[in-house]
């Protein structure tokens, strides 16, 4: 079960934290203010009163321990930069901040933060899909109930045609288009270390098609297939 953190609880943490807590996930719920944590109390498994500068009050909850921690406090950047900080030295392996400007975004960056969100653009439904399914590279939403989605080639397709892995079959979506790199030929150590992969598409991708390292598919599902779909 992946854990979370979410740490300024205004309109954005607090709904990013119902909605993880929703899809099954552990989410420790933090902010000073006493009135927002009674109100999220009932659903997160735990929610807490504390400043989010004080290492010691965040390692007594258990912050140091949880898979990502994400930072949406708004009112003083002053605190997202120093909660920013006390995250990363208590080792928590992902911290996404708030950032509200690209200057701020630049300097939460070397404080050390792993990535950054700005809710006045970014919806906490976009993130909490993001987070619950990092392999998802892009999500978009069809009609209600199915979606367009991008997802990274889990390992245990790889050298695999579309036929033997009976994706409709198994796992209820189709492969409508494939992304790949095209790698350098044999011996071409210089170009490989020197220029990026080209990219191309497999548009129409047929039964006998078989799947490479590195391939992003392109799904075409119900949601609740997309979030089934293997990873590794």
């Amino acid at each position: 079960m992946q854990s979370f953190a979410v740490i300024g609880l205004g309109r954005f943490g607090r709904r990013l934290a119902q909605l993880l807590a929703e899809a099954g996930a552990q989410v420790i719920a933090i902010d000073c203010q006493k009135e927002l944590i009674e109100a999220i109390r009932n659903d997160v498994d735990r929610a807490v009163c504390l400043d989010s500068t004080d290492i010691e009050a965040l390692r007594a909850q258990g912050i140091d321990k949880v898979d990502v921690a994400v930072v949406g406090i708004g009112a003083a950047f002053e605190a997202d930069a120093l909660t920013t900080a006390v995250l990363k030295q208590l080792g928590v392996p992902r911290v996404i901040s708030r950032a509200t400007t690209t200057i701020r975004g630049q300097v939460l960056a070397r404080i050390g933060a792993d990535d950054t969100v700005n809710p006045e653009r970014e919806s906490a439904e976009r993130w909490a899909k993001q987070l619950l399914a990092p392999s998802i590279m892009e999500h978009i939403a069809l009609t209600e109930g199915y979606s367009l989605a991008q997802i990274a080639a889990p390992k245990s397709f790889y050298n695999k045609s579309l036929r033997e892995l009976a994706v409709l079959t198994k796992y209820e979506v189709n492969v409508i288009a494939i992304r790949r790199s095209e790698q350098p030929a044999e011996g071409a150590q210089e170009a490989r270390d020197t220029k990026p992969p080209r990219q191309f598409v497999i548009s129409v991708p047929m039964a006998d098609t078989v799947i490479v390292p590195q391939d992003v598919l392109l799904l075409i599902g119900s949601d609740e297939a997309i979030a089934d779909f293997p990873t590794d």
